[in-house]
């Protein structure tokens, strides 16, 4: 669900009401970098964290990046005192931990927390001695006693694997009489099964696909839906649930109808081939007097039929889009989304049909959906290219949501320099600088900018705009104008490629404090922009603005992953005596051992100029021991040399230590990977597990870990080269690297751009991941830089041959070290 925005009209009209209606997620998500505050204010923190859980319950979706950034700062608020403001922390980072990346990071934290004096587990030692009384209640003819019973039993329980699945099995031979407990029972088999990966012939899963034959529609729809969306079921175990949901369909209950549409809906998108047997029943309820019913069953229908069928779905639901809500409006956009991936030659009908939408009524989220969509469309489709663009000038000329005119201007300076005919748009762009508000007047300083560094023919023109602009009342506006000024009068393609069209690409944070380290430290020797570590991803134009306006106002800016681990490996005495510099990149977590071994290892690769660092992230989960001095004893590969050691002194059960293990790279500039052998060494003292004292003496021991490579992807950043051909051009060719390629093991085009991709730890440039179908032929760009601040781009020219010869590659590499260009040549080929 959605969060349902009010429009202009009736929040003037509005009287009194929820201080949160009208609440979107952009201003909030700003609001929430206060967190990142050395000073906070508990009463200030408390009241957005109110209105970022507001919007969660809500069903605001996040996407992966924003819930990690949101997340990494409402973890700065565990250092309160506030029980009020740790206890809202608590309920976020719950949200927030299924979609954010690393939340590992606060396990300490928590762990803390669980401790201390905050959540003493008084209460619970008391309900445990009343197991046998929970057990009798489960038994009773009371349905909601039984559900609360049930429910109690499971969460006495759920800490114990074992014992979970023992109460399944029990409960699920006996016959419940609760529909509400039955439900209870398939959610929690359902959890076991996603925990365990358990495959669908497994007990748990004939168990739930039972309750498909149950006399309870409630029960039968929970179990159908749990089904559907369990990973790697296939048609053939899909077919039951269908079935049943097909049946539904036609209930003449309206909830009935409307549960089964909407969870055929879901499984259409990833199995449109099982519910085409549902199509008729689907057609009618096209008609059906539920709008959000009908809406649900056109979308459906959409995604599940044929081509010519496009044009006539899309008139009908035309007819009443302006009777659904915003929430169904969303459906139908997405849906049209995917279908524009299916049939990419209707493009035209849906391009019209999502520009009618843009000029209806709608929230922000509406709005945001649909533009979203175009963009996908035209980026993804370039015979849709110039009509999108269209589209988005004209919705521009009238729209009331800053950020998205932002992102507007941001694509039209991206793709409009390189369509037919450019200067179409400057008048759009321009009429931004007159008419709008200083947040989207510096974003068309940019867009122009762009035009005037891509295409030579309207330079001239494009002066004589941002001169006017260094007359703004806003001094970010005057500030880019006349950045943009200076830059495109030295009339040099490469100055304005580097400096325009393709930017740096550098982590903000880190340059704030490299720039503050070289003030208080002064030196006769230049800055050298190479010793700001990379930003983890790149930063949107839109995104660059709001950064800006944040670090104006907030005088904080928001730190990335990175940031956070640079942080945390500068704290640890041994590594910070080493002096490893700026950190380049940290990769994803490697697992070392099986997750149900003893003893949880995983490990993250930090890559510096000339060290790398192995941070071992290790799990006890035995609770009859606690390990002490845990270490990883590291046999490095040919040329790496051991540098030192940072031991974990304990590590109880059940809770995250770290280890750090450095080693310097090699000598040899062409030496990167490697393969190391590593051992987990530690002293066991066995323990009481029910007090946690453990015995005064040990023993030695040690643990046989899986291998880690280290590879040429951990020593290259991805970036992105919004125009690739001008960044190709700026390298120049003196330290090219040109050699052609048989790679017979590959037998389709997505096959080879997919492992090359692999192989270099790059980011494909310009939609060049995606091979056009039916053709033999295709170019592949690639943008990085690799360890040392060095920029390296890949143009691989790709030639379907046979199924004998495979693909032939004609690889091109270019770099401004041209050790770095034989690495990246060698990784591929």
């Amino acid at each position: 669900m959605y969060v349902l925005k009010k429009d202009k009209k009736e929040e003037e009209n509005a009287s009194g009401g929820s201080p949160y209606s009208n609440l979107e997620k952009t201003s909030v998500l700003q609001e929430a970098r206060i967190f990142n505050e050395s000073h906070v204010n508990p009463r200030k923190c408390g009241h957005i964290l109110t209105k970022v859980l507001y919007l969660l319950n809500q069903g605001e979706q996040l996407g992966t990046t924003e819930a990690t950034e949101t997340f990494f700062a409402m973890t700065k608020l565990f250092q309160s005192k506030d029980p009020v403001l740790r206890r809202l922390v608590y309920l976020g980072i719950k949200e927030l931990s299924k979609v954010a990346e690393d939340v590992i990071i606060v396990t300490s934290s928590l762990t803390k927390d669980m401790t201390g004096k905050h959540l003493m587990k008084v209460n619970y030692d008391v309900v445990k001695r009343w197991v046998n009384e929970t057990q009798e209640a489960v038994n009773t003819d009371d349905v909601m006693v039984q559900y609360h019973a049930l429910g109690l039993l499971y969460h006495l329980r759920k800490c114990d694997r074992l014992a979970v699945s023992k109460l399944v099995t029990k409960y699920a031979r006996s016959v419940l009489k609760s529909p509400y407990a039955i439900c209870m029972l398939i959610r929690i088999a359902n959890k076991l099964i996603r925990d365990d990966d358990a495959r669908p012939n497994s007990p748990l899963f004939e168990f739930i696909e039972s309750c498909l034959r149950h006399k309870n529609e409630m029960v039968v729809y929970e179990a159908a839906r749990t089904i559907v969306n369990l990973k790697s079921t296939t048609p053939r175990e899909l077919a039951p649930s269908i079935s049943v949901l097909q049946l539904f369909c036609s209930s003449s209950k309206p909830t009935l109808r409307f549960a089964a549409v909407r969870t055929l809906n879901k499984v259409a998108m990833s199995h449109p081939a099982a519910v085409t047997a549902c199509n008729t029943d689907l057609e009618n309820l096209i008609t059906d007097v539920n709008r959000s019913i009908a809406t649900l069953a056109i979308t459906t229908l959409l995604n599940t039929g044929s081509e010519s069928s496009v044009e006539r779905l899309m008139k009908q639901i035309s007819g009443f889009m302006s009777e659904i809500s915003d929430e169904f409006k969303t459906v139908v956009v997405q849906a049209v989304r995917s279908l524009c991936q299916k049939f990419p030659h209707k493009h035209s009908v849906m391009m019209n049909f999502l520009s009618s939408m843009l000029r209806e009524e709608g929230g922000f989220e509406y709005k945001k959906t649909i533009v979203d969509t175009i963009m996908y469309i035209l980026e993804d489709n370039q015979e849709a290219k110039e009509a999108g663009l269209a589209y988005l000038c004209e919705f521009i000329e009238d729209c009331e949501h800053t950020s998205l005119a932002v992102r507007i201007l941001h694509m039209l300076g991206k793709e409009g320099p390189r369509t037919s005919l450019p200067s179409k748009y400057i008048r759009f762009i321009y009429n931004r600088l007159v008419l709008e508000n200083s947040s989207v007047r510096a974003a068309a300083v940019s867009s122009l900018a762009k035009f005037g560094a891509h295409c030579e023919n309207v330079l001239p023109n494009i002066l004589v705009l941002l001169q006017r602009s260094l007359l703004d009342t806003d001094d970010e506006v005057r500030d880019r104008a006349t950045y943009y000024l200076k830059v495109l009068m030295q009339k040099q393609r490469a100055f304005s490629s580097q400096y325009i069209l393709n930017g740096l690409q550098v982590s903000l944070v880190g340059l704030e404090k490299a720039l503050h380290h070289y003030t208080l430290e002064p030196s006769e020797a230049p800055f050298d922009i190479k010793t700001v570590p990379l930003s983890t991803q790149f930063i949107s134009e839109e995104k660059k603005s709001d950064i800006i306006e944040v670090g104006r106002t907030k005088g904080k800016l928001a730190e990335s992953r990175q940031d956070i681990f640079a942080e945390q490996l500068a704290s640890v005495a041994e590594l910070a005596a080493v002096g490893l510099g700026p950190l380049f990149k940290s990769s994803q977590p490697v697992e070392l051992t099986e997750s149900e071994t003893e003893y949880v290892v995983h490990c993250i690769k930090h890559t510096f100029p000339n060290h790398i660092v192995l941070q071992f992230n290790c799990i006890n989960t035995l609770n009859d021991q606690i390990l002490e001095n845990v270490q990883v004893e590291v046999e490095p590969s040919e040329g790496f040399e051991l540098v030192c050691n940072v031991p974990c002194s304990k590590l109880p059960y059940n809770v995250t230590g770290t280890t750090y293990t450095c080693l310097r790279l090699p000598d040899d500039a062409i030496m990167v990977a490697g393969t190391f052998s590593n051992t987990l060494k530690y002293l066991v003292k066995d323990c009481d597990p029910n007090i946690g004292e453990a015995d005064e003496e040990g023993y030695e021991d040690e643990y046989i870990l899986e291998d880690l490579e280290v590879t040429v992807t951990d020593h290259v950043q991805k970036t992105v080269k919004p125009n690739f051909a001008a960044a190709w051009e700026e390298l120049g060719p003196d330290n090219e690297l040109e050699d052609t390629f048989a790679l017979t093991s590959m037998k389709t085009m997505e096959e080879s751009i997919k492992n090359i991709i692999q192989f270099v730890g790059m980011q494909p440039c310009e939609q060049s991941d995606k091979a056009p179908e039916g053709k033999n032929a295709h170019t592949l760009f690639l943008a990085g830089v690799y360890r040392g601040g060095h920029d390296v781009l890949v143009r691989a020219k790709l030639a379907l041959g046979s199924s004998s010869e495979g693909v032939t590659m004609n690889l091109a590499v270019r770099s401004m070290d041209p050790n770095v260009s034989e690495v990246i040549a060698s990784a591929i080929g």
